[in-house]
């Protein structure tokens, strides 16, 4: 009974064996030892790759002044100035209008956030939002002290990317309700 296990297991473990990879490690070179031809040439290659500056230089940081003039046509014209660096910017404000409901002033957010990558030295990528919040009125009602609304706010706005070339205006809106410009410059030290 004992010959049969035996056989049993040997028998399977030839059979398994074929299924199994050869664990062997991988080739390599063989290296010379020192003082042979060519340990020299070897030890230098692996020193000079190590030693190897980057293969993209640095670009050296440079600031954008972005302005966007915006003329509404019953109303003076406006502009806003951002500074900042090629990625994201992103800025939320207040504008000095405002809109008066139930005898109080509401306030007109202003936003304007986007990316700038530039492409080479005379060009750039610009994507940009430039929104605000308007308030309008949704509903009106009599109370004790009179007559009052509800109000709620709603986000208007300009979303684009286009191709910019630092120094020259484009305009990248003009219709009946205005016209908008943006100015990209590279500014040097």
């Amino acid at each position: 009974m004992k010959i049969i296990s035996l056989l049993t297991v040997t028998l399977f473990l030839a059979m398994a064996a074929p299924a199994q990879p050869p664990m062997a490690p991988p080739a390599q070179p063989p290296m010379a030892p020192p003082g042979q031809p060519g340990f020299q040439q070897r030890l230098q290659a692996i020193i000079s790759k190590q030693d190897a500056p980057p293969a993209v230089a640095a670009k050296e940081p440079v600031n954008y002044l972005i302005r966007v003039d915006w003329k509404e046509p019953k109303g003076d014209p406006k502009f806003l100035e951002v500074l900042t660096t090629e990625g994201n910017f992103m800025l939320d404000t207040i504008q000095k209008t405002s809109v008066k409901i139930n005898n109080s002033e509401i306030p007109v957010t202003l936003k304007f956030n986007g990316t700038l990558n530039p492409m080479n030295d005379e060009k750039a990528r610009l994507q940009l939002f430039l929104g605000r919040t308007v308030p309008y009125v949704t509903g009106s009602y009599g109370g004790g002290l009179g007559p009052s609304a509800s109000y709620s706010q709603m986000s208007v706005g300009l979303q684009s990317t286009f191709i910019v070339t630092f120094g020259k205006t484009l305009v990248i809106q003009n219709d009946e309700n205005g016209e908008i410009s943006v100015l990209v410059k590279r500014l040097k030290d």
